[in-house]
């Protein structure tokens, strides 16, 4: 039964991964476009997770960790500089 579980949520994060890739490339706005690439890395986490559970391996989890923060920092260094300019001040 988790087995169906597993394939019906890599189907939904895949889905949902291609609608923000059509919101990265189809925005109004480069703010709509940071929300989006930002969504991006929390469902490619969410799709790491999802494999990891079903291989039943701990290396894909330690990969989900440092996927999570490579995003943060990302997310968080963009927003800065269309703030200000410069990510070093």
């Amino acid at each position: 039964m988790i087995t169906y579980a597993l394939i019906f949520a890599l189907g939904c994060y895949g889905l949902a991964l291609l609608f923000n890739l059509y919101r990265v490339v189809r925005s109004p706005g480069v703010t709509d476009r940071i929300l989006a690439l930002d969504t991006m890395a929390i469902n490619a986490i969410a799709l790491i997770v999802c494999f990891g559970i079903w291989e039943g391996s701990a290396m894909f989890f330690e990969a989900s960790i440092l996927y999570a923060m490579v995003g943060f920092v990302s997310t968080v260094a963009y927003a800065k500089f269309l703030l200000r300019g410069d990510l070093i001040e």
